[in-house]
């Protein structure tokens, strides 16, 4: 298994307040460090998005399996199977410089649809309608 630090980099932290920022927009949202040092969002206690800072800092997202393996299969894909958790759908971005970050929020909304119980996902899906 692999652990990572806390994250403490400028460009982590930097990461981590831009990710808080937008998924504390949803309801229930809580940021937690496990035990193997990832900064997690999570809803009802299950994560939707990890950040880690090994050699570098990455960010993985929960996906169905349809949408991992649709990013995965595009042509000079900037997405991979995340390690020990990608078979449950589990994306990593490989390189956070070039990111699409308008992509990477509407992944982490779904991310959260996914997670969350379907009380707080209605009321994403009403608050996007409007």
């Amino acid at each position: 298994m692999t652990f990572h630090k806390p994250i403490a980099s400028k460009e982590g932290l930097k990461l981590v307040e831009r990710i808080r920022r937008f998924c504390q927009a949803f309801p229930e949202v809580t940021e937690k460090i496990d035990q193997f040092g990832h900064t997690s969002f999570r809803v009802s206690d299950k994560p939707f998005v990890m950040l880690g800072e090994g050699e570098a800092v990455s960010m993985s997202i929960k996906a169905d399996r349809d949408t991992q393996e649709f990013l995965l299969q595009q042509e000079d894909t900037n997405y991979a199977k995340t390690r020990y958790i990608g078979h449950h759908g589990w994306v990593t971005i490989i390189d956070l410089a070039r990111a699409d970050w308008k992509e990477i929020e509407e992944l982490i909304a779904e991310a959260y649809v996914r997670t969350a119980p379907k009380k707080y996902a209605k009321w994403l899906q009403q608050t996007e309608n409007r």
